[in-house]
């Protein structure tokens, strides 16, 4: 069996909400309610959803940019939230994250070469200007990039530059676990695919291991050895990538590949659409939180709430109308 370096168990994020007016109650936003998964070393662990679901609290609270509420996150038997300052600030050489937006996670006022620079001072992984400037050039030769992007700032570049920008920012301090939150959603289809590739080969190259944040499917079946899927802050689906895109076994995962362009003309999908909207956060509904949507949902799914259990080997779904 492959060696587990990320284990999460009953990770909860609740955001508090100020009361509404002449009401002393607080209400909380369950962004993140109960999620548990782990991640093998050198694996691609993809986590799909609809927008608003909690994918990107997941990610976060996981290296602690927020804090959780509950919950354990185990890297490489740490337990991440107990950490103190100093303990958390050497796991994160460890762990690092490749954000969203391209366009709003580099620092404007400041140089390619000092952003993918200053992880290397904060650590002190370097000791002399020439050594940093060497290590610097070497990370944006690794992610495609050329020697006199050293000195312009990032809004002399494309997205899909930027982007690479960041991934070398990330690879800075040799991280074992990269976190990549929806990487390529802002990107353009054709420099998607560029994006994908660098990020599988810098994987084999310096043996990473991933957890990719994504809301296209067919972008987390390229890069995922297993895939969980995430339905209003639960994980409600995980499996191997082709063991859950051949024989999903939750009605929501069935619903978004039905959503899944095919671009043989030949074949016909049946398309499943899902009636009403996605329930607020601040009041999820009682039992599984899909019921309310749920085409197959009987008296049972109102009132319990499906645990996640085996439905074949290492694959686990949480619906009732798997026994």
């Amino acid at each position: 069996m492959p060696e587990t370096l990320l284990r999460v168990d009953n990770l909860v994020k609740h955001f508090p909400l100020a009361g509404r007016l002449f009401s002393r109650e607080s209400e909380v936003v369950h962004a993140v309610d109960g999620v548990s998964f782990d991640i093998a070393k050198g694996e691609t662990l993809g986590l799909v959803g609809e927008s608003g679901c909690g994918k990107s609290t997941t990610g976060r609270a996981i290296l602690r940019l927020i804090e959780p509420t509950s919950g354990e996150v185990w890297f490489d038997g740490r337990n991440v939230p107990k950490l103190g300052a100093n303990a958390l600030r050497a796991v994160r050489r460890e762990m690092q994250i490749i954000f969203q937006d391209p366009y709003a996670s580099l620092n404007p006022r400041m140089t390619v070469g000092a952003i993918v620079g200053e992880a290397l001072l904060i650590h002190k992984l370097t000791n002399s200007a020439r050594e940093l400037e060497d290590r610097v050039l070497e990370l944006l030769e690794t992610v495609g990039l050329q020697p006199d992007h050293l000195r312009r700032y990032p809004h002399e570049f494309s997205g899909g530059q930027r982007q690479r920008i960041g991934i070398a920012r990330a690879l800075a301090v040799s991280p074992r676990l990269i976190v990549c939150d929806e990487p390529v959603s802002a990107l353009d289809v054709s420099i998607q695919a560029q994006v994908i590739n660098l990020l599988e080969d810098l994987q084999q190259k310096f043996d990473l291991t991933y957890l990719f944040i994504a809301h296209d499917l067919s972008v987390v079946q390229h890069i995922s050895t297993r895939v969980a899927v995430m339905y209003l802050g639960r994980i409600v689906e995980i499996a191997g990538a082709s063991e859950l895109y051949t024989s999903p076994r939750h009605p929501y995962t069935e619903a978004l590949l039905s959503a899944v362009p095919i671009p043989d003309p030949e074949v016909k999908r049946q398309r499943i659409v899902l009636k009403g909207d996605v329930p607020s956060p601040v009041r999820p509904p009682s039992g599984c939180h899909f019921h309310t949507r749920c085409p197959r949902a009987f008296d049972r799914c109102k009132v319990e709430a499906p645990l996640l259990k085996e439905v074949g080997t290492g694959h686990r779904a949480a619906c009732h109308l798997n026994g």
